[in-house]
Parts: C-alpha cells; sequence; structure tokens
C-alpha cells in the first residue's frame, strides 16, 4: 500500500472490560463498534465496509444494520485484526469502499455466547499433536521456548523479567486488570502451568473488545479525531502445528510480517519511537524484538532485562500492560492496535512523549500467523 494514504478515525474499546457477565459476543462487538463510531462522529449508514474475526461480517453488519461493499471475515487467530487494518487499507486504496469497520468482541472469560474451542480430531493438530498431550496455549508454547531457552542460555529469571516490566506499565493504566507491582522472585513463586510457564507468565483470561474504523487520508481530515496515518502493513502464515516450526527459536511468519511492514513505510528502526508486540505468554516480546530486527538473535532478553522497554526505556513496548497485566479475551490483537492508536493521538495512560512513529505486531494461534502495521501522527 502506499503510505500516508490511508488513516484511523475512530478507536475505541468496549465500555468494560475484565468481567462482563451480561453481554455476548456479538454485544461486545455493537458496544465496541457503537463507541468507535461515536469517536469518529459516524452512525452505521456511513459505514460501507466490515472486517472482524469471531463472529462473521454477515452477523456484524446485521447486526449493526450496516448495508456494506466490501467484507473481510480473516480469522487467524489474535492477529487476525492486524491483517483486517491491512485489507481494508488495500480496499479503500483499490476504491472497493471508503469507510471501513473492524470490530471484535469476546466472552473470553464469562463464556457468554461462546463455543468451546478444542482442537477437531480431524485437523492436522487434532491427528497429530492433540494425541500426544499438546492441546493448548501453554502445552504449545512451551515446545519453542524450551529450545530457544536452551539454544541461548536463557533463564527462567529473564524470561519471568518480561512479565516484571510489562505490570510497571499496567500500573500506570487505570483500565488495567493487574497493577500491583511484582518481582522477578514474585513470578518464579507463582503456580506452575507448564515448565517454564507460570500462571505470572501466562496471559489473562478476560471479557471485552474493540473496534477501529478506517478511511482515506483525504476524507481523515474531516473528521473530529486526528488522524492516525497507515505507514506500512505485513502479514504472513506458517503452519497450524507448532511442532512443525522451520526453527523453534524463530517465527518465519513474524520476520515476513514485519520485514514488509518496514519495507512499505520506508523507516529505519532507529525511527520508532513506540512498540506493541502481543504478548499471550512472556516469551513472545522476546521473539518479536528479534525477529522484527531490534535485537541480535538471542539478545532480547538481556535487551528487556536492561530495562530498554520499561517506564524511561528508550523503546517503549506494551505500554498498556500487555496480554499478561492489562486484559486478554483470546484474541488480543485488537487491543494492541487500541493502544498503538492511543499512543499516536497523545491520549494513553503511560502515554510516551513526543511518540511519533508506533509498530504494532500481532501473532496468531501459537506462531501460526502474524500480522504487522505501522502507524504516525504525521503525515508529510
Amino acid at each position: 500500500m502506499k503510505p500516508h494514504s490511508v488513516a484511523i478515525v475512530g478507536a475505541a474499546e468496549t465500555t468494560q472490560l475484565g468481567k462482563i457477565t451480561d453481554m455476548s459476543n456479538i454485544q461486545l462487538h455493537a458496544d465496541a463498534a457503537l463507541n468507535a463510531m461515536a469517536d469518529a462522529g459516524l452512525k452505521p449508514s456511513d459505514i460501507d465496509g466490515v472486517a472482524t474475526a469471531g463472529e462473521t461480517p454477515t452477523t456484524v453488519a446485521h447486526y449493526l444494520g450496516i448495508t456494506p461493499k466490501w467484507v473481510d471475515g480473516t480469522a487467524v487467530g489474535g492477529c487476525s485484526f492486524m491483517i483486517h487494518v491491512r485489507h481494508a487499507a488495500a480496499a479503500i486504496n483499490e476504491g472497493l469502499c471508503s469507510t471501513v469497520l473492524i470490530t471484535h468482541g469476546e466472552s473470553g472469560k464469562s463464556r457468554i455466547g461462546s463455543t468451546p474451542r478444542p482442537p477437531w480430531p480431524s485437523s492436522l493438530a487434532g491427528q497429530f499433536e492433540a494425541p500426544f498431550g499438546v492441546l493448548g496455549p501453554p502445552t504449545m508454547f512451551t515446545i519453542p521456548v524450551l529450545r530457544y531457552m536452551k539454544t541461548y542460555g536463557i533463564t527462567e529469571e529473564q524470561v519471568a523479567m518480561v512479565a516484571v516490566v510489562q505490570r510497571e506499565w499496567a500500573a500506570k493504566n487505570p483500565r488495567a486488570t493487574f497493577k500491583e507491582p511484582i518481582s522477578v522472585a514474585n513470578v518464579l513463586k507463582s503456580r506452575m502451568i507448564a515448565y517454564p510457564f507460570r500462571i505470572l507468565m501466562c496471559c489473562l483470561v478476560t471479557d471485552g473488545g474493540g473496534a477501529l474504523i478506517l478511511t482515506s487520508a483525504e476524507r481523515a481530515r474531516d473528521f473530529p479525531t486526528k488522524p492516525i496515518y497507515i505507514l506500512g502493513t505485513g502479514e504472513s502464515v506458517e503452519t497450524p502445528m507448532i511442532s512443525q516450526m522451520a526453527d523453534f527459536t524463530s517465527s518465519r511468519a513474524f520476520r515476513v510480517a514485519g520485514r514488509k511492514a518496514f519495507e512499505e513505510a520506508g523507516i529505519a528502526h532507529k525511527d520508532v519511537d513506540h512498540l506493541m508486540i502481543y504478548d499471550a505468554f512472556a516469551h513472545l516480546p522476546i521473539y518479536g524484538l528479534e525477529d522484527l530486527g531490534f535485537c541480535e538473535r538471542g539478545e532480547a532478553a538481556g535487551f528487556i532485562g536492561a530495562r530498554n522497554t520499561a517506564p524511561g526505556g528508550k523503546l517503549p513496548l506494551n505500554t498498556n500492560g500487555g496480554g499478561l497485566s492489562y486484559m486478554h479475551s483470546g484474541m488480543y490483537g485488537m487491543y494492541a492496535l487500541q493502544e498503538s492508536v492511543r499512543q499516536m493521538r497523545g491520549i494513553a495512560a503511560a502515554q510516551v512523549p513526543g511518540a511519533k512513529i508506533s509498530i504494532c505486531h500481532g501473532v496468531g494461534g501459537m506462531f501460526a500467523a502474524s500480522g504487522t502495521i505501522i502507524f504516525s501522527n504525521e503525515r508529510p
């Protein structure tokens, strides 16, 4: 896509986050969508493009009374919403639609209107991983992270430090689920889930949602909110089975999506002021920093341990507290995007002073997919 040609003009999360026992998945989608429309000064009849995951575009459009000219139901896990941003920008550039609504809503904790998500017996994972006890994210992610730790000599203490630093960011965010400070010792004393993951290294399970509205940069100047421009985008997939990753110490999808986004944006790593890396588990920011090119292989844990990503550090990372402390309803990508937009608007709870470029990088499934979006609050 052409940098700066498309902008975010509406962004909002659900009115509540955390435990929401009186709203189903579709109601959470609608709450977030209406909040984003209010943010942009729009009504459903102004929307002509719909993208979503979890629910179908058909369901969301019908529920909100939207008649779209373009839809996208790409569903590849938590990074689906980054990929929706990429697809929507392309659609707007091609004139397929003019104003796109991207929604997310998930009753991850309360399970209102949710269905179980076990691997289907006929699926690849159901046939070749589930019989051996690889049944959920904790048991899946242990496979690559143990190889990574052995290859690079990374300790449990270093992985725990990711959670510690992100709790520092969460302490600054009134909407964060967990705000109490924690130490490495606290993390390592917390309940073991699947080695090396203890519960404080694992994401939250909450209810909530979010929505974004995109339009052309030319139209964006007429909206009440500060336009946030899309500089670059990338996407990729690797494998539905974590056991089949080409390299357990690096995500091919991360590398491909990140490289493409940087190429489109035409920026260097030194230009980046703010970074969001999807953190379903504590090892993901480590992989993300390396696969995006901010650190050499095996050096990201030390980079985090030296407080480079902490408040006051040179590369603020996961400034909302991340999936480990802010919230995580199951597909976290939308919440990471919301924080990038807030930072670019200058309204984040833990605002990075003078931030002009933010990267938002997501994972789908267990290293199955990835999407990367680069934002800027300046238009040349």
